[in-house]
């Protein structure tokens, strides 16, 4: 099952992107065996108009049917092993190309939370864009581990 990471912003060189490259080829290597991987990015343009005009743009990233998470603080907080269910459910319920959707400064339009098949968050704090890509890489990884038996994850 391939995965998509749609996002507000583009990312440009730094310690935060050689993470998230870091952890996406990790994703890709473990998740492999398992059904899971790779993972595209897709940015795109941080608007003026804010997050209806970032919503349309986020929309047309996302795959036909398949299932939209968006990331935001209001959305559910899952363990680590949690969400490698989830992935792991995805997967074996068929869908294509899960989109994780990350919204700019502002957050996500409330049409596009409202579209959304899950919606998951990483704490009560906001996180800066970048950072929370970072987040979700790593986690993304962590849950190929955790559904390989790796020991990367201790409970």
């Amino acid at each position: 099952m391939k995965l998509r990471i749609a996002a507000v912003g583009k990312a440009r060189s730094g310690p935060e992107v050689d993470l998230i490259q870091d952890y996406l080829s990790r994703f890709d290597r473990t998740g492999r065996s398992l059904g899971l991987g790779p993972v595209s990015v897709v940015e795109v343009e941080a608007k003026r108009g804010g997050m209806p005009e970032e919503a349309k743009l986020l929309e047309r990233a996302v795959v036909s049917d398949s299932p939209i998470c968006t990331l935001d603080e209001r959305g559910k907080v899952l363990s680590s092993p949690d969400f490698a269910q989830l992935l792991a459910k995805w997967r074996d319920q068929g869908m294509s190309e899960p989109t994780f959707v990350i919204g700019g400064a502002d957050g996500i339009d409330a049409t596009l939370r409202a579209r959304a098949d899950f919606s998951l968050s990483l704490g009560k704090m906001v996180w800066p864009h970048l950072m929370v890509r970072v987040m979700l890489s790593e986690q993304l990884y962590r849950a190929a581990s955790i559904l390989a038996g790796s020991p990367y994850h201790r409970n």
